[in-house]
């Protein structure tokens, strides 16, 4: 079990997240609470979301986000802390999940209709050499790898399910959800993708060579399978991160992976989703890969068979992880995760930005 040292908590207020950053280094004096309440459920007008939130807070370097519709609010993971924090419109991080065994926190998805908040965790987001977290340790990196389910009202752990069972290094990465509440999780590093039930029951929902990146001329694992969305006609789609492929999977028939024919392929892709127009929106960046930093849109005219990109907006900031379509727009997160992952984890900046598109 990774340690239990205590963590920065991410809700501390603007003032007080930056005059602590040089007494960061590999373990973290405890900050308090901020003494404001979490934003209020269902109550925040349109208006109330700005086209660019700038995110406080001291080296939380989120990776993964998702629309709460519950709060009319943001959930925001850390790679740095493994917490999960509110933020609405006004950027301040206000903790939800501070549980120190997830080390760090990558994919995030809300099930309102079973109250429940999923994230991915593990211990290999800069390599399994790094030390990026509290609680890391030779024998958690690149071992160390699943899906935390929590009660969404209250952030309380309900279950934490191990993906890292199999031989080799893991990175659990991104998730997504069907309608009966079955959890599909990409594992960057293997080319895998698990299913995980509501009860928590996990398997190998899917595996093929063509999802699997393989290994480096150094012998570590390159990042493959990443994003992943649900489509309502029964399939899922995933991209592989170094290739920028597209591939399309039957819920009925798992072994059947194929790949979308694309009229250019969009390497770099990190996280994605699915509107209800049937464009997928695509978040890519340049961290480890030979793509852009930029938002693309997609559209497919047979079920995704085929697509083409019929849109690329270049990000302002650098190296854009994932986005997440609200009522009140469709934001896309930066936290400069590339400083974090090129430095090995010794260099961290402050704040993040989620920018409506």
């Amino acid at each position: 079990m990774p340690g239990t040292t205590r963590r920065w908590r991410a809700s501390v207020a603007a003032s007080g997240v930056l005059a602590v950053a040089a007494a960061v280094t590999l373990s973290l004096a405890p900050a308090a609470q901020s003494a404001e309440p979490l934003p209020s459920r269902s109550t925040a007008p349109v208006s109330a979301f700005p086209e660019v939130i700038q995110g406080v807070g001291h080296a939380i370097h989120p990776e993964g986000f998702a629309w709460d519709p519950t709060r009319n609010a943001f959930l925001v993971g850390s790679l740095r802390y493994g917490t999960i924090s509110v933020v609405g419109a006004d950027g301040i991080p206000h903790t939800l999940v501070d549980d120190p065994s997830l080390i760090a926190t990558g994919g995030i998805r809300v099930d309102p209709a079973r109250n429940r908040l999923l994230a991915t965790y593990g211990d290999v987001y800069a390599g399994p050499n790094a030390l990026l977290s509290v609680g890391s340790s030779p024998q958690t990196r690149g071992h160390y790898a699943g899906v935390a389910i929590f009660d969404l009202t209250t952030g309380a752990l309900k279950k934490r399910v191990d993906l890292s069972q199999s031989p080799g290094l893991h990175l659990a990465n991104d998730l997504v959800l069907d309608p009966a509440g079955n959890a599909y999780v990409t594992d960057s590093f293997t080319g895998r993708i698990f299913k995980v039930t509501p009860s928590g029951t996990a398997s190998t929902f899917a595996y093929d060579e063509k999802i699997d990146a393989g290994y480096d001329s150094t012998g570590m694992p390159n990042v493959g399978v990443n994003g992943i969305v649900y489509h309502p006609a029964g399939f899922l789609i995933t991209v592989r991160y170094d290739t920028g492929q597209l591939f399309r999977i039957p819920l009925n028939e798992p072994g059947a992976v194929t790949e979308i024919k694309l009229d250019r392929r969009i390497p770099g892709t990190d996280g994605m989703a699915l509107g209800t127009d049937g464009t997928l929106y695509a978040a890519t960046n340049t961290i480890r890969s030979n793509g852009v930093d930029a938002l693309m849109k997609l559209r497919s005219d047979d079920c995704w068979k085929s697509a083409r990109v019929v849109s690329e907006q270049a990000s302002p900031e650098v190296a854009p992880t994932t986005m997440a379509l609200t009522p009140f727009g469709d934001y896309v997160l930066s936290s400069n995760v590339n400083v974090l992952f090129q430095s090995g984890g010794t260099e961290t900046r402050d704040g993040f930005v989620l920018r409506r598109y």
